[in-house]
C-alpha cells in the first residue's frame, strides 16, 4: 500500500487537494483486493484548516507525525504565498523529498516547492495566470507556462485546479496501469484522459476568451469548414476583412499566425476523433483537413510526441 500524503494549510484551494484525493481515493475502490494507497491530509500542525472557499479540512496527521510518504502533494491558493516563508515546512519538505519517491505541486502550490530550492534547474509549469510571477520570483525554474502537468525526475508540478487530477491520474496510471487509471476517470466523469503536453487552453476556448468583435465569429467558421482549404484570404473574407487586415488583427488577438492556429485547432480535433470514436486515422486526417495521412503523422507527432495509433491506445476510450 503506497502513502499518499496531501498538505493543507490556511487559505488553500479546496479544489486542488480534493480532485486529487478523490482520484486516489476513486483508485482504491476500482482495484480489487486491498486497497492500493492510504491517504493521509497532512496539517502544519493539528487545527482545521479553512481553504479560500470557506471548506473546512481537518488533518488527519501532521507535520511532525505523518508517515513516511511513497507521495507528497502541495495544492495551491491564495495563501501559498504566506505559506512559502513558513521555514518550519521548507525544511521539513527538503528533508521529506529525500524520501519520498514523487513531489508535486498543483497549480499555486508551486510557490510553496520552489521557495525550498529543490526545482531549481528543473522544468516545470503552473497556473497560466501565475508563470510570469513565479518566473519573476524564482528565476532558476525552467518555467514552461503552456503545459498541463510536466514531469522531471521525481517532480512533478502541475496548471491551475482540474489540472490537478489529471496529474494525480497520470500518477494512477504509473502505479496501477492504463485500465485502472481509464476506470477511474470514467467513474469520476473526466471528458478524458488529458496528456501532460496538452496545453492548459484548447485552441477553441483560447479563441473564445480572447475573441473581439469579427474575430469572435471567426472560431465556428473555421471549425464548419476545417476539412477544406483555409487560406489567409478565406479566411479574412469570412470575416469581411483584407488578408493584410485580417494578418494584423489575428495576431494581435491570438498572439500567433493564422495557419499556426489552424493546424493547432486540426490537431486538437483530431485527437478528440481519436479518443472517442473508431474512425480510421486516414479518415480522421481527412476530416480535420490534412491533405495527406503523412502529413497528419508528422505534424502529429510533433506537437504530442506520439504517433496518432499510440495516442488512441493510450488514451482512447
Amino acid at each position: 500500500m503506497k502513502k499518499i500524503g496531501l498538505l493543507a494549510y490556511q487559505d488553500m484551494q479546496s479544489l486542488d487537494l480534493i480532485g486529487p484525493l478523490d482520484v486516489f481515493g476513486m483508485a482504491n475502490t476500482s482495484t480489487s483486493g486491498k486497497p492500493p494507497y492510504q491517504l493521509h491530509v497532512i496539517g502544519l500542525d493539528a487545527n482545521p484548516v479553512h481553504a479560500e472557499n470557506g471548506l473546512i479540512v481537518t488533518p488527519n496527521c501532521t507535520l511532525d507525525d505523518a508517515p513516511a510518504l511513497d507521495s507528497l502533494l502541495i495544492p495551491g491558493g491564495i495563501g501559498s504565498r504566506i505559506t512559502a516563508t513558513d521555514a518550519r515546512l521548507l525544511d521539513w519538505l527538503r528533508d521529506r523529498a529525500t524520501t519520498t519517491r514523487r513531489v508535486v505541486s498543483v497549480c499555486t502550490g508551486i510557490y510553496v516547492l520552489a521557495a525550498t530550492g529543490l526545482l531549481d534547474g528543473r522544468q516545470v509549469t503552473t497556473h497560466w495566470r501565475y508563470a510570469a510571477d513565479v518566473a519573476r520570483r524564482y528565476p532558476a525554474l525552467d518555467i514552461q507556462p503552456d503545459q498541463l502537468f510536466l514531469r522531471d525526475g521525481r517532480f512533478a508540478t502541475s496548471g491551475g485546479l482540474t489540472a490537478g487530477m489529471d496529474l494525480a491520474l497520470a500518477l494512477v496510471e504509473e502505479d496501477l496501469g492504463a485500465v485502472t487509471a481509464l476506470a477511474v476517470a470514467r467513474e469520476l466523469v473526466m471528458y478524458i484522459k488529458r496528456p501532460g503536453n496538452q496545453a492548459q487552453f484548447s485552441a477553441p476556448l483560447a479563441a473564445q476568451s480572447q475573441g473581439r468583435g469579427r474575430m469572435a465569429d471567426l472560431l465556428k467558421w473555421l471549425l464548419d469548414h476545417l476539412a477544406e482549404t483555409l487560406s489567409v484570404e478565406r479566411m479574412a473574407e469570412s470575416v469581411a476583412m483584407s488578408p493584410r487586415n485580417f494578418r494584423r488583427v489575428f495576431a494581435i488577438t491570438f498572439g500567433t499566425t493564422p495557419a499556426r492556429f489552424v493546424e493547432r485547432l486540426r490537431l486538437e480535433q483530431a485527437c478528440l476523433q481519436l479518443t472517442t470514436g473508431h474512425a480510421p486515422v486516414e479518415r480522421i486526417a481527412s476530416a480535420v483537413g490534412f491533405n495527406s495521412v503523412d502529413a497528419f503523422r508528422r505534424a502529429f507527432r510533433s506537437r504530442y510526441d506520439a504517433t496518432p495509433g499510440e495516442y488512441r491506445q493510450r488514451f482512447g476510450q
